[in-house]
C-alpha cells in the first residue's frame, strides 16, 4: 500500500504485534517472574548502591530515587520508602555478616542475569554471556548505574535553580515552555535509562534507533501508566477496606509487575523495529530445513576460516546470522553442532575460531556434524527398513568418496 494509508497500516502493525505478544502470555509470565526476583534483590541492590554513593557524598539521593519509583502508589509511597531504607540500613550495619552479604550480592547478580535471559528471549538469542563477561559487565553496571542516576538528577536540579533558568522562566513567551521541560525531565531520564538497557543487556548488537524507539515508547508508557495507577490508588477505597494492611503489599506487587511489563514491551518493540520481518510471526519457532543446515554449516566454516587465515577475529553468532541473512535463533543449532564436533571454538569475547588447522578439517566431517544437529527436542532412534539403510549408507559413502581429500582450506581457496 502506498500513500498515507500504507504508512498508517505499516505503523499499526507494531502495536498489533505487541498486543498479540502480550495476550499470548509469554511476556506476562516473564514479568511476573521478575517481580519475584525483584522482591529478593531490591534491598541488597539498594545497599550496594548506598555504599557506592556514600563515597561520593550523595547517598541521601538514593532515598529520593526510591520515593520517585513508588510515587504512583500515593500515600503509601512514603511508607514503602521508609521501610526499604530501613532494610538497607540493617544490611549496611553489618547485621548479616560476610556470608549473608555474599548471598545478597549473588541475589543481585542472578537478578540481572534473569533480566538478560528475558531480553535474550525477546531478541531470539540462544547463547548468553559467558560467566567472565557476566561478572565484569554486571558489576560495572551496578557501579555506574547509581552514579549516573544521582548525577543526572543533580544536573536537573541545578539546571532548574540556575540563574539562566530563572531568567528564562521570567520571560513571557519562554517561561511556560521551560516549565514543561522541567516537568518532563524525570521522564526523559527514564527514557534514557531504558534506551541504555535495551542497547546493553541483550547479548547481541542492538542498533541505536531501535533502542531509542523502544526506550522513548517505554518511557511514555511508564509515565501514562503511572498517572493511571496513581488515580486508581486514589479512588480504590474499597480495596483498601477489604485488604486493610495487606493493601500496600498488593499495590506494590502490581506496580512492580507493571514496570517490568512496560520494560519488556519496550524490548519487544525495539526488536521489531530492527527486525520487522518477525512482525507476522512473533515468538513462533524458526528453523532451517535439512539441506539448509548443510549449506549453513559449510558457509559458517568458510567465513570463520577465511578471516582467521587473514589474522582476523571478527565473527560472532549474530554477525554470522546477519551475513547469511538467517535468524540467529535458527543458526544457533548449527554453531552448537560444529562446536560439539570440535570444529570451532568460542573465545571469551564470543568470537568463533577454527578448532584446528584448516587443512585438517575435512568437508565431509562438517557435513556429518550438521546432519546430526538437534534443535532442542528429544532425539529418538528409529528402525528403518534394510533397503532404506542400504541406500542411505550408499549415499554417505558416495559423499565421503567425493569429498575424500577436500578440506576447509580447499573451500576457502576456491572462493577467492
Amino acid at each position: 500500500m502506498h500513500g498515507p494509508a500504507g504508512v498508517a497500516v505499516r505503523l499499526l502493525r507494531f502495536p498489533a504485534a505487541l498486543l498479540r505478544d502480550w495476550f499470548s502470555g509469554e511476556l506476562n509470565l516473564r514479568a511476573m517472574s521478575l517481580v519475584y526476583t525483584t522482591l529478593l534483590s531490591l534491598v541488597p541492590l539498594m545497599a550496594f548502591s548506598f555504599s557506592i554513593l556514600k563515597g561520593m557524598g550523595a547517598h541521601g539521593d538514593l532515598e529520593l530515587i526510591v520515593f520517585e519509583f513508588f510515587r504512583p502508589m500515593g500515600a503509601a509511597a512514603a511508607q514503602l520508602t521508609t521501610r526499604v531504607m530501613g532494610f538497607v540500613e540493617n544490611v549496611r550495619g553489618g547485621v548479616l555478616g560476610s556470608i549473608g552479604l555474599a548471598f545478597l550480592l549473588y541475589t543481585v547478580i542472578t537478578t540481572i542475569q534473569k533480566v538478560e535471559e528475558s531480553f535474550n528471549f525477546v531478541w531470539r538469542v540462544e547463547r548468553p554471556r559467558s560467566w567472565a563477561r557476566r561478572l565484569s559487565e554486571y558489576i560495572s553496571v551496578m557501579i555506574i548505574g547509581p552514579i549516573f542516576m544521582v548525577t543526572a538528577l543533580g544536573l536537573l536540579a541545578s539546571a532548574e535553580n540556575s540563574t539562566l533558568a530563572q531568567w528564562l522562566q521570567s520571560r513571557a513567551g519562554i517561561g511556560p515552555a521551560i516549565d514543561v521541560l522541567s516537568r518532563m525531565g524525570p521522564y526523559l531520564l527514564v527514557a534514557v535509562v531504558f534506551t541504555f538497557l535495551y542497547s546493553f543487556i541483550p547479548n547481541t548488537r542492538v542498533k541505536f534507533l531501535p533502542a531509542l524507539t523502544g526506550g522513548v515508547t517505554a518511557g511514555v508508557l511508564w509515565a501514562l501508566v503511572g498517572k493511571i495507577f496513581a488515580a486508581f490508588i486514589a479512588y480504590s477505597t474499597q480495596m483498601v477496606a477489604i485488604y486493610t494492611g495487606f493493601a500496600i503489599v498488593l499495590t506494590a506487587l502490581i506496580w512492580i509487575y507493571l514496570n517490568w511489563l512496560i520494560l519488556l514491551i519496550g524490548v519487544q518493540l525495539s526488536f521489531y523495529v530492527q527486525y520487522p520481518q518477525y512482525l507476522p510471526h512473533g515468538h513462533e519457532p524458526v528453523e532451517l530445513t535439512g539441506s539448509m543446515f548443510e549449506h549453513m554449516g559449510l558457509s559458517v566454516m568458510q567465513l570463520i576460516g577465511r578471516d582467521y587465515a587473514d589474522g582476523k577475529r571478527y565473527w560472532t553468532g549474530n554477525r554470522l546470522a546477519q551475513a547469511l541473512e538467517v535468524p540467529s535463533a535458527a543458526l544457533a543449532p548449527v554453531l552448537t553442532a560444529l562446536e560439539r564436533a570440535q570444529l570451532v571454538v568460542a573465545t571469551e569475547n564470543e568470537h568463533w575460531l577454527p578448532a584446528r588447522s584448516m587443512d585438517s578439517i575435512q568437508l565431509a566431517d562438517i557435513l556429518s556434524a550438521v546432519r546430526s544437529t538437534r534443535t532442542g527436542r528429544i532425539a529418538v532412534s528409529a528402525t528403518a527398513t534394510p533397503a532404506a539403510d542400504a541406500l542411505m549408507q550408499e549415499l554417505e559413502d558416495a559423499m565421503r568418496d567425493r569429498l575424500r581429500s577436500r578440506t576447509l582450506k580447499d573451500l576457502i581457496d576456491s572462493s577467492q
